[in-house]
C-alpha cells in the first residue's frame, strides 16, 4: 500500500513540474480559470480581466512596439527589460556622459531623461467580430480574401479609434479563423528613470544568452508622462506623471519551488501549428542562412566597435538586436532537430489525414502543402540572403530608398514626359526619410567592409543563376582570380563613386535631382541591380507562395478546431497581451544534471572577470558582496538570489513581462528562454520548456543600495 501511495505522489509531481502550453486571451481567461485555481491563483476572473473596473490588464503595457512593461506606482513608474530599454538608454548616451556603460538613477523627476521614439501602448478593449469579418470577407480566397479583410478592417479602425483619440487594430488568431478588434491608448512622453550598468544589465552576454544559470540584471526603469487630463500628450514640460487604472504590489517574500507563477505580456509570434514542411524548410535552409548571413555581420561590427568609443555607441543597440536572434536561430534549429520535430509533426498529419478522410473532408490539404514548399523551396535561400545578406549593407538600404525615384524617372523617360516638380518633390522628400533613418547608424569604415563582405557572401550561396546581373557586368567582370581583394575593391569603388556615403552630398542631390546623377552613381546601381533583380523575377514567387499558403493554413487549422472540438487550444502568439501561467520549478536538463529554480550573487562572483566584455562587475557590486550588505532584500538563509526560473508558456515580446504570485504581486521581471526549449516558438517542449526571471529582490537591492535611488523604492508598495 505504502508503494502505492508513493508511487501516485511521485506521478502527480512528475505532472505537475510540465510545462503548461498556452498564452491565453485574456478576455476569455474563464476558461483557465480552474487550472489556474488548482496551481494556486488566489484572485478571482475579475481581478484579472475586467472590462469595466481596473484588473491586472490595466497594469501591463506593450513597451517600445516590441516589449512588455508593468506599472509599479500609481505615479507612472514602470519596469521593464535592460534591452528593451537598450537603445533609448544608448541615445541618451555620449562618450563624456555614457549612462549605458555607468548606468543612471534619476533622484527625482527633473532628473528624469524624456526617450524620445519610446512608447507606451495601453490596453482599452477586446472585442471578438468574427462573425462581422467573416460576413465581410465571404468564401473569398488568396489575394480577393485579403484585399476585402483589409477594406473591412481598415473601416472599422477607422471608426473606432475616434479621430485619434485611440489606437484601434484588428488582429487575426487561429490562421484567420477569429479575430478581435482590440483598442489601446497610446502615451508617447515616456522618459528614463534608471538603469543598472550594462556590465550589469548584460551580465553574461551572448555566452550566456538564451542559457541558465543565469545572473543578468536585465531590467530598466522608466516613468510615462501624461497630460493634466491623464490623457496622451507629445513630450512637454508641463506634462505630469500619468497615473494608471491599477499598478502591481512588490513582494519580497521570496520564492519556493511548486510556487503559483503567472505572467501577463504582449509575446511577439509562434507559429505551433506550422506543418511538417514548414520545419523541415526552417531546419535545412532558412535559418542556416539567417545564422550564416548575422555570424558575419556581428563579426564586421564587433571589429569596428572595438576599435572606436563614438562607434560601439552608434551601433551597439543594433548589434544587440541581431546578436540575440543569430544565437535564436542556432538553439531553435538543434532544439527541432533534437526533438525530431519533422517527424513528429508528420505523424500528426497522418493522423489529421485519418479523421480527414473518416469524415470525408479529404481534399489533398497536406499534399496541397507539400507541392507549393516543393515550388518555394529553390527560391528560400535567395530571399534570406536578399533579406538578411544584402539588405545588411547601409549602402545598400539607402539605395533602395531611391528605387521609387529611380523607376519614376524610367516610366517618365519611356512614356517621353516631364516629371512634376510637386511629384519629384514627394519622391524626393520620402527619400530623405527613409535616408536619414539609416543615416543613425552608418559608419563608414563599418559600412565599406560590410558591403564587401555580403556581396561576396551573397555571390558565395545564392544559386548563380539567381544572381543579379551587376556581377557579371561589374564586380566580377575580366576578373580571373575572384578573391576578397575583388570585393573589397569593388567596395572601395563603389565609396569612391556614390553620394550615398555622405550626408553632404546625398543633400546636395536632393537639391538638383536628376536621372542622370542616378544612373552614374556607384552605389544606386549597386542596389538597383539587386533589388530590381528581387522584385521582378523572386519576389512575385514568394508573394505567390505567401498567399498560397495563407489559405491552406486558414483551412487546415479550421479543421484542426473542428477535430478538437471541446479541448482548451490557445492560439499563436501575434503581438496582444496574453496569460500563461505555470508554477517555479526546477528542471535536469540532461542525465546527471540537475538546475535549481534560482541563481544567487555567489554565483555571479564566481563568473566574475575583471575587465571582461561580458562578465565584468561594477566595484560597487564587489564591495556590498563582499560586505555582505544585502539589505531586506536577502533571502532567509542570508544569500541574495539574482534570477529563478518558472515553467511558464512565453517567447518573444514578453521581454519585460511581470511574473506575479498567486496573490497578483510582482516576484521578478521575464527575460529569456532556455537553450533546451528553443524549439518553442514552433514546437513547445513540456518538459524543459522554461521562463528565466530577474527576481525583483535583486532589482530592488541595485535600486537601494547601489544606485542609492531611495526616491523609488519609496514609490513602491513593497510587501514582505
Amino acid at each position: 500500500m505504502k508503494k502505492t501511495v508513493l508511487l501516485f505522489v511521485a506521478v502527480v509531481m512528475m505532472l505537475g513540474s510540465r510545462a503548461d502550453e498556452g498564452m491565453w486571451i485574456p478576455m476569455l481567461i474563464g476558461k483557465n480559470y480552474d487550472e489556474m485555481q488548482r496551481l494556486g491563483l488566489r484572485l478571482s476572473e475579475e481581478d484579472l480581466y475586467n472590462i469595466n473596473h481596473s484588473s491586472l490588464k490595466d497594469a501591463i503595457l506593450q513597451f517600445g512596439g516590441g516589449c512588455t512593461a508593468e506599472m509599479i506606482s500609481d505615479n507612472g513608474l514602470l519596469l521593464t527589460n535592460h534591452h528593451c530599454g537598450y537603445d533609448a538608454i544608448a541615445n541618451l548616451s555620449t562618450v563624456e556622459r555614457n549612462l549605458l556603460d555607468n548606468g543612471f538613477w534619476a533622484h527625482n523627476l527633473k532628473e528624469e531623461l524624456p526617450a524620445q521614439g519610446v512608447t507606451a501602448l495601453f490596453l482599452v478593449s477586446m472585442e471578438d467580430i468574427t462573425k462581422k469579418v467573416k460576413e465581410a470577407v465571404g468564401n473569398a480566397k488568396g489575394e480577393d480574401f485579403s484585399k476585402k479583410l483589409e477594406a473591412y478592417a481598415k473601416g472599422v479602425e477607422e471608426a473606432a479609434a475616434e479621430k485619434g483619440k485611440y489606437v484601434a487594430n484588428v488582429r487575426s488568431y487561429f490562421n484567420g479563423n477569429q479575430f478581435f478588434l482590440i483598442i489601446y491608448k497610446r502615451y508617447t512622453d515616456v522618459r528614463l528613470v534608471g538603469t543598472p550598468p550594462k556590465s550589469l544589465g548584460k551580465f553574461g552576454g551572448d555566452t550566456d544568452n538564451w542559457m541558465w544559470p543565469r545572473h543578468t540584471s536585465d531590467f530598466s526603469m522608466f516613468r510615462v508622462y501624461a497630460d493634466e487630463n491623464n490623457n496622451p500628450k507629445p513630450y512637454s514640460v508641463s506634462n505630469v506623471p500619468y497615473h494608471p487604472k491599477k499598478f502591481l504590489p512588490v513582494s519580497i517574500a521570496g520564492e519556493k519551488e511548486g510556487d503559483f507563477a503567472m505572467i501577463f505580456g504582449y509575446p511577439g509570434r509562434t507559429n505551433r501549428y506550422e506543418t511538417s514542411y514548414g520545419v523541415d524548410l526552417a531546419v535545412n535552409v532558412v535559418n542556416p542562412s539567417i545564422v550564416a548571413c548575422r555570424d558575419l555581420r556581428l563579426a564586421i561590427m564587433r571589429r569596428h566597435m572595438d576599435a572606436r568609443k563614438e562607434t560601439y555607441l552608434q551601433l551597439t543597440s543594433s548589434y544587440s538586436r541581431i546578436a540575440n536572434y543569430w544565437k535564436y536561430y542556432i538553439g531553435q534549429t538543434e532544439q527541432l532537430k533534437r526533438l525530431d520535430v519533422v517527424n513528429k509533426k508528420r505523424k500528426s498529419e497522418d493522423a489529421f489525414s485519418g479523421w480527414e478522410r473518416e469524415h470525408n473532408l479529404d481534399n489533398g490539404l497536406l499534399a496541397n502543402f507539400g507541392k507549393i514548399y516543393a515550388d518555394y523551396t529553390p527560391y528560400a535561400k535567395h530571399a534570406i540572403y536578399y533579406s538578411e545578406g544584402f539588405r545588411a549593407s547601409g549602402i545598400a538600404r539607402m539605395a533602395v530608398t531611391l528605387k521609387p525615384l529611380y523607376e519614376a524617372y524610367e516610366r517618365y523617360a519611356t512614356a517621353k514626359k516631364a516629371m512634376s516638380q510637386d511629384t519629384l518633390d514627394k519622391y524626393i522628400n520620402n527619400a530623405k526619410m527613409a535616408y536619414r533613418a539609416n543615416l543613425k547608424e552608418f559608419d563608414p569604415g563599418t559600412e565599406k567592409e560590410m558591403l564587401a563582405e555580403m556581396t561576396e557572401l551573397y555571390y558565395n550561396n545564392v544559386p548563380k543563376d539567381q544572381l543579379p546581373d551587376i556581377y557579371a557586368k561589374v564586380i566580377l567582370k575580366n576578373k580571373k582570380d575572384i578573391g576578397k581583394k575583388t570585393y573589397a575593391d569593388y567596395a572601395a569603388f563603389v565609396f569612391a563613386h556614390t553620394f550615398l556615403a555622405d550626408s553632404n552630398k546625398f543633400n546636395a542631390f536632393c537639391k538638383a535631382p536628376s536621372f542622370a546623377k542616378l544612373k552614374a552613381d556607384a552605389g544606386v546601381g549597386y542596389g538597383m541591380s539587386f533589388a530590381t533583380n528581387y522584385s521582378k523575377n523572386y519576389q512575385p514567387k514568394i508573394e505567390s507562395f505567401n498567399v498560397k499558403k495563407a489559405d491552406l493554413a486558414r483551412e487546415y487549422l479550421r479543421q484542426i478546431l473542428e477535430q478538437k472540438k471541446g479541448k482548451l487550444m490557445s492560439p499563436d502568439a501575434n503581438s496582444t497581451m496574453r496569460i500563461s501561467y505555470g508554477k517555479v520549478q526546477s528542471y535536469d536538463p540532461q542525465d546527471g544534471v540537475h538546475y535549481k529554480y534560482f541563481t544567487t550573487l555567489d554565483g555571479l562572483m564566481a563568473k566574475y572577470k575583471p575587465g571582461s566584455d561580458e562578465f565584468d562587475a561594477p566595484k560597487e557590486l564587489v564591495d556590498l558582496y563582499k560586505a555582505k550588505d544585502y539589505g531586506r532584500y536577502a533571502d532567509a538563509d542570508g544569500t541574495l538570489h539574482t534570477c529563478f526560473i518558472t515553467n511558464n508558456d512565453i517567447t518573444g515580446g514578453n521581454s519585460g513581462s511581470p511574473v506575479m504570485n498567486a496573490d497578483g504581486e510582482l516576484t521578478g521581471a521575464a527575460f529569456d528562454g532556455n537553450w533546451e526549449a528553443m524549439s518553442g516558438d514552433i514546437a513547445f517542449d513540456k518538459k524543459y520548456k522554461r521562463t528565466i526571471v530577474c527576481d525583483i529582490r535583486y532589482i530592488l537591492f541595485l535600486i537601494d543600495k547601489m544606485g542609492h535611488a531611495d526616491n523609488l523604492i519609496k514609490e513602491m508598495d513593497i510587501r514582505e
